[in-house]
């Protein structure tokens, strides 16, 4: 559609898609559905989708693909999607979640997603925000969860179940919604496509909010398709030959480039994993799909990495020995680029071995994303001779702006900006640090229903602001040092940027899950400290983790196995130990006013259920001061 201005907030609106001469910023706009087509007919018998039915792997061709998307597209027009109107899936990652979120793309409808974690409240003010007209949901828990507020979810016609049984007359079982569309002519469908606009809002991301309600992320066409072209040939996709897990959330942007739109991109293969893959199963599913391309969070990549370290303490004698040799050379030659006798000894033995018990055996690409990773723990898989590339964007810009790769990496940073990408840091210091800005046609349209929001996150000239900061070296490599909203500004008006000295203290404490630095507006700052703990279904237990029991043995506390015995019955060693620990990390402190004074250890960690984080497992620090406000205040009385 014509147009000029870069932003709109209207459910329907356009923006002018923002070519320049340069490639791949001239690349050709193309619409999903277009792109689809095309790449389903090329793939053909080509094995698109593989997923774990009663025990056994089903699966669909790129044609059966295409012609099951366009079945289910027919359906929800019969239905009543209105054009603009959404589809909205909640549940776990499934071959039914793609089917509906392109399906409703190619109906002229948005496809929005809901994060599997999320209350039935905070469905009903997406599902009402973004008009949604078919709500298409996992099993019977999904269903019976969101059945408690449909008299509230004024937009909805249909409700659709694809893994379970309907317990309502008036929901539609996937089946039943299969056999609707084959019903349907094409005549309609012909119409929808025929009146698609490249230039127009085709997915909706809500991100959580952290003071409020969350936004709705207008993605369009253009924006889809360019950074998944973009980032498909920056990390150097292989037409046909890639095979990918798929687990991440699908309704962040992270899981939905990735999974759906880069594998249809390089005409690939998608494995799902089953919704305990965080639970413990998603090394099963490696090993039976033996990915050559694994993206994960940093929480992922921590629990690999303290499942070994675990496993690890088994091996005794020579064993042991060589591994450990083998882990230094391995830290040796990606740091420091030395090839030795045991490096390529540990290619032939260790590192294999690894890999294989890990499902990674082909995987010639790892990713880490969604939020901050310590170093530490990217030393670790160095040592293995496996390379985790970070990568940096939001979903205000369509997922990626900066990727690490192996021609364009270094350690610490988030790689080089990508091709056809703008970065500009604003409002620099003394020190080069400033906000993130981003200009290019992975940036969003704008929010829905919220202009508001709009302008205060992209500027006139099209830059969309971050809020993160960040450092840009001689070399053109990125680093993200934290969060300008997150700034602390202490009584002495001293601004202190939280992640860095958060990450020093849990650098000196292996024992120490989180660490929330408290401080604004205060005298000085102060701490509260988790213990890693054992997890159960997303929620904490109180039993301590096998790396924080070890830590409390070294100490000579044997007993502590829980987090109740060490603050029931404080250990004047481990209070110390956690003192020193604290005292080291204050020695990096860039100032005064950047030490911890005071800290404190809370009695359960932070986690999604407890509301302090967010689905990509961040922090949400203005819910958790809230919560623990008069914790605070003790603090400084």
């Amino acid at each position: 559609m014509p147009c000029e201005n870069l932003t709109t907030s209207e459910k329907d609106g356009c923006v002018r898609i923002r070519k320049t001469k340069e490639w791949p910023a001239n690349r050709d706009a193309v619409s999903l559905p277009t792109f689809f087509k095309k790449q389903c007919e090329s793939g053909g018998d080509h094995k698109a989708l593989f997923v774990k039915r009663d025990g056994t792997w089903k699966s669909w061709t790129f044609t059966q693909y295409y012609e099951t998307v366009m079945t289910a597209a027919k359906a929800f027009i019969a239905l009543g999607l209105e054009p603009h109107n959404a589809v909205c899936v909640y549940g776990f990652n499934s071959p039914e979640w793609f089917f509906s979120d392109i399906a409703a793309i190619c109906a002229g409808g948005k496809a929005t997603g809901l994060y599997p974690t999320n209350s039935a409240d905070a469905n009903k003010f997406i599902i009402n925000d973004c008009e949604c007209n078919i709500l298409v949901v996992e099993d019977e828990k999904s269903l019976e969860k969101m059945w408690s507020v449909r008299n509230e979810l004024s937009s909805v016609k249909k409700i659709v179940i694809y893994d379970g049984k309907k317990t309502h007359d008036e929901v539609m079982t996937w089946d039943e919604l299969m056999e609707l569309g084959k019903s349907q002519s094409d005549d309609a469908l012909k119409e929808r496509l025929a009146n698609i606009a490249i230039n127009q809002c085709c997915t909706l991301v809500y991100t959580s909010g952290t003071t409020g309600n969350p936004k709705g992320v207008m993605l369009s066409h253009d924006n889809v398709y360019w950074t998944t072209m973009l980032a498909a040939d920056w990390i150097q996709m292989r037409e046909g030959q890639e095979v990918m897990v798929s687990y991440l959330p699908l309704s962040h942007i992270a899981g939905n480039l990735c999974d759906i739109w880069a594998t249809i991109a390089s005409k690939s293969t998608i494995y799902f994993a089953d919704k305990m893959a965080l639970k413990g199963t998603l090394v099963d599913t490696l090993k039976e799909a033996r990915p050559t391309i694994f993206l994960g969070v940093p929480r992922v990549w921590e629990k690999i990495m303290e499942g070994m370290l675990a496993k690890g303490k088994d091996i005794k004698g020579l064993k042991k020995k060589i591994s450990v040799e083998c882990k230094k050379a391995g830290l040796d030659f990606h740091l420091n680029g030395k090839s030795s006798v045991m490096y390529k000894f540990g290619q032939k033995v260790v590192y294999k071995k690894v890999r294989e018990a890990l499902g990674f055996d082909r995987t010639v690409s790892f990713f880490v994303g969604a939020a901050p990773i310590s170093v530490d723990c990217l030393k670790y898989f160095l040592s293995l001779d496996m390379v985790i590339h970070d990568l940096y964007g939001m979903s205000e810009t369509t997922g990626p702006h900066s990727i690490s790769y192996y021609n364009a990496r270094k350690l610490g940073s988030v790689g080089k900006i990508l091709p056809g990408c703008k970065n500009r840091l604003a409002d620099q210091d003394d020190k080069g640090e400033g906000e993130i800005c981003m200009w290019g046609r992975h940036v969003m349209m704008g929010y829905l229903h919220r202009e508001d929001k709009t302008s205060e996150d992209i500027d006139e000239e099209g830059w969309m602001h971050s809020g993160d900061l960040g450092k840009m070296d001689t070399e053109g490599y990125l680093s993200v040092t934290g969060r300008k909203k997150e700034l602390i500004i202490t009584a002495g008006g001293e601004n202190v940027a939280p992640v860095p000295i958060e990450d020093n203290i849990k650098r000196e404490l292996p024992c120490i899950s989180n660490v929330i630095l408290i401080g604004d507006q205060k005298k000085f700052l102060s701490a509260f400290l988790t213990f890693k703990v054992v997890m159960d279904d997303d929620c904490p237990t109180s039993n301590l983790a096998p790396s924080a029991v070890d830590w409390c043995q070294s100490l000579g506390r044997n007993d502590a196995k829980t987090v109740e015995d060490i603050l029931t019955k404080p250990d004047a060693k481990i209070m110390a130990a956690i003192q020193s620990g604290i005292d080291k990390a204050n020695k990096h402190a860039v100032s005064n006013a950047a030490r911890v004074q005071r800290w404190t250890i809370l009695p359960s960690d932070v986690s999604i259920p407890g509301g302090e984080l967010g689905p990509t497992l961040k922090l949400k620090r203005f819910f958790f001061n809230k919560k623990y406000n008069d914790t605070i205040e003790k603090f400084y009385e």
